[in-house]
């Protein structure tokens, strides 16, 4: 049988977890703690950031608007790995894999722009304290959520149209935990190169640029932290960067060794090993590392519990 193209080829295998075995329903209930924890995490920092008074400031608004892009982050994967677990039958039609492909690189592209604003946002508090209330208004906060979400939503759109018009050959299955670029690319049955080299060139822009803008940052945060003349004072400038800084360095570590190359894959192994780092174990930290190091953000959340419990025996 010959070669077909993408219009006859109507879904491909999902091949996730393959050799599990018996720990299969273990990794099934592993998987669903963390997502249920991650979306329980998240849901309450963003809602807590919008109904706590105290919270509405800056720092809290960027920090509110990444617990809910993580919220839709990980439903664009995780609910997918999950039926798989379950299912012997782990398919996903061609359309709705370059959609899983599109909304995950989206939603990615928006995190990175995300914490670059966060960043930002500290360099402005820390550097120039005394212009910040000036600079960073509601109405910027909101206009930089809004371009994060935009610009992140525009980058994959020409990955995606290139790779819907690869004719791909009679073998479907991808070598993932979920549909990307990269697995996508080693079934087409014509070179690739062309797209190898855009995933690249996008990839790295919106990967090393950002990474490059908060490092730079960072650089300016601590020069300028370092010339606080009391322990206290430097002591509480870094704390405010802490968790941000945290969040960074896990979350770019890991795309940037994942898609900041030319080769189509490493080892299938270690592919999946960093995409799980990046889709479902970065999520799932973000809500632990913002209230574990924020006692600021800890007190709104339980004035918050408090109120509603009132409010709940009252009724």
């Amino acid at each position: 049988m010959g070669p077909r193209n993408h219009s006859s080829l109507s879904e491909f295998v999902l091949l996730g977890f393959p050799n599990v075995g018996h720990v299969r329903a273990w990794l099934f209930v592993l998987l669903l703690s963390a997502y249920l924890f991650t979306i329980c995490g998240n849901m309450i920092i963003f809602l807590v950031t919008q109904l706590d008074i105290d919270l509405h400031k800056p720092m809290y608004h960027f920090v509110g608007a990444l617990s809910f892009l993580e919220l839709w982050y990980t439903a664009t994967t995780i609910p997918k790995m999950l039926a798989n677990l379950l299912s012997e039958k782990k398919t996903i039609s061609f359309a709705g894999c370059l959609l899983q492909t599109y909304f995950f690189h989206s939603l990615g592209a928006s995190e990175c722009y995300l914490l670059t604003a966060m960043a930002y946002d500290r360099y402005l508090a820390i550097c120039q304290p005394l212009h910040y209330p000036a600079i960073m208004t509601r109405a910027l906060c909101v206009r930089m959520a809004a371009g994060c979400w935009i610009c992140g939503f525009l980058c994959p759109i020409s990955e995606v149209i290139l790779v819907s018009q690869l004719p791909f050959c009679d073998y479907n299955e991808i070598q993932h935990i979920f549909c990307d670029f990269p697995p996508l690319l080693s079934l087409a049955c014509k070179d690739t190169s062309t797209n190898v080299l855009v995933d690249f060139a996008v990839n790295a822009f919106i990967i090393l640029i950002t990474f490059l803008f908060i490092m730079v940052s960072y650089g300016r945060i601590i020069g300028a932290v370092l010339k606080i003349k009391t322990a206290a004072g430097r002591k509480k400038a870094f704390s405010t960067c802490a968790s941000h800084l945290i969040v960074v360095l896990i979350f770019f570590g890991s795309i940037i060794f994942m898609y900041v190359r030319l080769k189509k894959s490493y080892s299938l192994t270690l592919d999946r090993t960093i995409a799980v780092v990046y889709s479902v174990l970065t999520p799932l930290a973000n809500p632990i590392i913002y209230s574990l190091r924020n006692k600021k953000l800890i007190r709104a959340i339980k004035r918050t519990i408090f109120r509603n419990r009132v409010r709940f025996i009252h009724h």
